[in-house]
């Protein structure tokens, strides 16, 4: 089991879209150069003060290469630790030689668990604790204040391994939700195909039993299944674009829409004041359109009832053009400086875009929290594939 871990870990990629350079990089690396500057001039017993100060920055230079080359930095700043003992066993007097500064070099410990790959890791690690080792081996300290040192050191380390892990499981975790959304809107799509795969058997079955007597109605008949078989292609190529569901049966119910909203704002024991209103032709869209309305509206509803403080209404609107479908959702609560923009809404924001429109979500600019989403009724356009409201 101990093999398969550490195989495991060496064959770790590193963490994808890790920035290059960004603004508190030349920050900390501005702090880190006023420190140096600071230190080498009010300091007095700096020993070898230009060694001292030249090593100081380099060691902060290596900083800005932290993300994307986390093995050559680490090398080559504990490789350049490892001069420091060196140093200080030919100064005159014996004094460690370097700049309090220096400890900008905890940043790249933590740096290399967090976006090295799992082979520079390793390798890294082996480097740190290699010239750790070697640096308590040539010092004279305790062997108690070696150990707290070590420990120090290794400390932003841990806390680099932690920040991904936890970066990790959550991006996992939004996958497991856009999977999900995307096989939840694979079975309602499927719902749909059947519908009208069923309708046009039966359709062509009648059309068969009256093909003998009454030509004109086999005919009418032949006309329902070409109307069916263009609705269950326009269905089909929606589905194309979502993933299959696996190994799960198809729902028998079919998904609330649009005309299910009046029923969903007067759930009873809602503390906020629901104004719904409905603007345009939503009688005739298409259902995987009608079913996103739906869950936009329910689950800013029930974020607004979880999370909105001292709010006390909530405005939904959604208006049909001639194009797109817009949904709106707002309420009027206090800010708190602390977004809602969970689970949930990552699900929806994956339907959105699987249907080829966007859903935005934030907070507004003087209260509360804001929901607006923008769906395309194109494919409604043509006639086909309308859903009989209940």
């Amino acid at each position: 089991m101990l093999r398969d871990d550490l195989r495991t870990l060496w064959t770790e990629p590193r963490p994808p879209d890790a920035p290059a350079r960004v603004r508190r990089d030349w920050v900390l690396l501005a702090a880190g150069l006023a420190g140096v500057a600071l230190e080498a001039i009010l300091r007095e017993d700096v020993v070898w003060r230009p060694v001292a100060v030249v090593f100081a920055v380099w060691l902060c230079l290596l900083t800005l290469w932290r993300r994307t080359r986390p093995l050559a930095a680490v090398t080559l700043a504990f490789g350049s630790v490892v001069l420091l003992p060196v140093a200080s066993l030919v100064a005159a007097p014996r004094e460690p030689v370097g700049l309090y500064t220096g400890a900008v070099v905890l940043v790249l410990v933590y740096a290399l668990p967090r976006w090295g790959s799992g082979r520079e890791i390793v390798l890294g690690g082996a480097v740190i604790l290699a010239v750790g080792g070697l640096c308590s081996v040539m010092d004279e300290t305790p062997v108690v204040e070696n150990v707290v040192g070590f420990a120090f050191l290794l400390l932003p380390g841990v806390a680099g391994a932690a920040v991904r892990f936890r970066v990790t499981a959550r991006e996992r975790q939004l996958d497991q939700v856009r999977s999900r959304e995307r096989e939840q809107l694979a079975r309602e799509l499927h719902d749909t195909v059947a519908h009208h795969v069923s309708a046009m058997v039966i359709i062509a079955q009648a059309g068969r039993v009256l093909a003998g007597t009454d030509p004109s109605a086999a005919v009418e008949a032949l006309e329902g299944v070409e109307e069916e078989g263009a609705r269950t292609l326009e269905e089909m190529r929606a589905m194309v674009a979502t993933l299959r569901d696996r190994g799960v049966g198809a729902e028998l119910a079919p998904p609330a829409g649009v005309a299910d909203l009046e029923r969903l704002v007067r759930t009873p024991g809602g503390r906020l004041r629901v104004d719904l209103g409905l603007d345009g032709e939503l009688d005739a869209l298409p259902p995987a359109v009608d079913a996103a309305v739906y869950r936009i509206v329910q689950e800013s509803v029930t974020n607004a009832l979880r999370h909105a403080v001292d709010a006390t209404e909530l405005v939904v609107r959604v208006a049909a053009e001639r194009h797109t479908v817009r949904v709106s959702v707002r309420d009027d609560g206090r800010r708190t400086g602390r977004g809602r923009d969970g689970y949930g809404l990552t699900g929806l924001r994956e339907r959105a875009t699987l249907l080829g429109g966007t859903l935005r979500a934030g907070p507004g600019t003087d209260r509360g929290w804001h929901v607006d989403a923008e769906l395309p009724r194109a494919r409604s356009e043509s006639g086909v594939h309308s859903r009989a409201r209940r």
